[in-house]
């Protein structure tokens, strides 16, 4: 699958929220969150389905959840393995993250 063929969206509702990725109207990966209070959330969840794996899109997911961040002033702290893993690693992401 090619890269300009993904469709990123993001969902929110009752405290709940997340960036998706679908390809076709399939809906193929997640990154979900769960709301604090209004400029604090905590990612819990990534999952991309077999199809996309490989691709990058894992970071596409958390990429796009910093620039909302970014753009709405709102805080990030993660639980999830791999969105902790990568603010740890990249220093150019941490100016959203509260560890």
């Amino acid at each position: 699958m090619e890269a300009d063929s993904l469709e990123f969206a993001r969902e929110e509702a009752d405290g709940r929220g997340g960036v998706y990725v679908s390809v076709a109207g399939e809906r193929l990966g997640e990154q979900t969150y769960r709301r604090v209070d209004d400029h604090h959330v905590v990612i819990d969840h990534t999952a991309v389905d077999k199809k996309l794996q490989g691709k990058g899109v894992a970071r596409r997911l958390l990429d796009e959840n910093v620039a909302w961040a970014r753009k709405t002033g709102t805080r990030i702290s993660a639980t999830c393995p791999y969105a902790k893993a990568q603010f740890e690693k990249d220093a150019s992401i941490r100016d959203v993250y509260e560890p």
